[in-house]
């Protein structure tokens, strides 16, 4: 399955539009979106005491960059129980995944 038949995981014309066309823009919040999933993705755990406070994180940064389907299993886990946490993690890899493919086609 390609990304252009999969679900869209990430609204870029809702970011594009934020920043007002400008790719570069863009292209930096999208580049410092996948640093910050790196280190959040370790943290997703219920051995993290703060798993809460980083979900919470998480939602506002994927919210920002119109990653709705993020968002919604965040506000889910950030008042949930750590079984919630699958969701999270499966929903930031994807949101990654596609804001890579996109970086890619420049």
């Amino acid at each position: 399955m390609t990304v252009e038949s999969q679900a869209q995981v990430v609204d870029f014309a809702y970011l594009e539009g934020f920043a007002a066309g400008d790719r570069q823009v863009v292209g930096e919040v999208l580049a410092l979106f996948c640093q910050q999933a790196e280190a959040w993705a370790a943290g997703l755990n219920d051995s993290n005491p703060d798993w809460r406070a980083l979900v919470h994180t998480i939602k506002g940064a994927a919210r920002g960059i119109g990653a709705r389907a993020l968002g919604d299993v965040c506000e889910t886990a950030e008042f949930g129980a750590p079984d919630d946490l699958p969701p999270v993690r499966a929903a930031l890899a994807a949101a990654v995944q596609e804001i890579e493919a996109y970086r890619a086609r420049g």
